[in-house]
């Protein structure tokens, strides 16, 4: 057998002619023929079973909390020790890596689906709010470059706006660029809105709570 294994090896993988082989091996033509006319074997195919991991019960779970996750705001989704504490509730038994690699593995899958995002629209009645804010602006004047703080005032409803430019956000341009939007809009709403402008709020509490500064109470 050791011999036909090495004749056979040597024609299909040598690429050798019986000849050579006669030579290498002082075999008869007629055994290298005969040994060549031996069926070759292949070798065994052997299926390996998917590995069975400790996350397999639970990969469903996971998948539903990550789709559920990516329609809500990105501050309100379970991070992935809050989905490992979830799960370890039901049973996981297994490591914090294995998870995270399973998310990061399905995100990947995942991104070129676009998950919708929810909108509240926003609706103002006429005269209800304004919006107030700063921006810097450049403007070349006389040849030379300078730098302006332009007030935005925009009603809610409407969408009507006026711009007024200044050389700072003091609060005396602060009260001067409420004044002249008012005049210019016709009127005063009922109630403003601002972005925690350092004109306006000395300071950012927790949720929605702002301490104004004394000018603008």
């Amino acid at each position: 057998m050791a011999m036909i294994g090495k004749v056979l090896r040597m024609h299909h993988r040598g690429k050798k002619s019986v000849r050579e082989i006669v030579r290498a091996t002082s075999l008869s033509r007629n055994t290298v023929r005969k040994y060549l006319r031996t069926p070759v074997a292949e070798p065994p195919k052997y299926r390996r079973k998917a590995a069975t991991t400790k996350l397999a019960p639970f990969v469903e779970t996971v998948k539903t909390a990550l789709l559920a996750d990516a329609r809500r705001p990105r501050k309100e989704r379970r991070t992935a020790k809050a989905l490992l504490q979830q799960i370890s509730e039901a049973g996981y038994e297994g490591g914090y890596t294995q998870l995270t690699d399973f998310i990061r593995v399905w995100r990947a899958q995942q991104g070129g689906v676009a998950v919708g995002k929810a909108f509240v629209p926003l609706a103002f009645e006429l005269g209800e709010a304004f919006q107030f804010d700063w921006s810097d602006e450049a403007l070349v004047i006389g040849g030379i470059y300078r730098k302006l703080q332009v007030a935005h005032m925009k009603l809610c409803a409407s969408r009507a706006f006026w711009l007024v430019a200044y050389p700072s956000q003091g609060h005396e341009m602060l009260f001067d660029a409420h004044t002249r939007s008012f005049a210019a809009l016709g009127g005063v709403a009922r109630r403003g809105i601002y972005d925690n402008m350092r004109t306006a709020v000395d300071k950012v509490h927790k949720g929605k709570g702002r301490t104004s500064t004394r000018a603008s109470r």
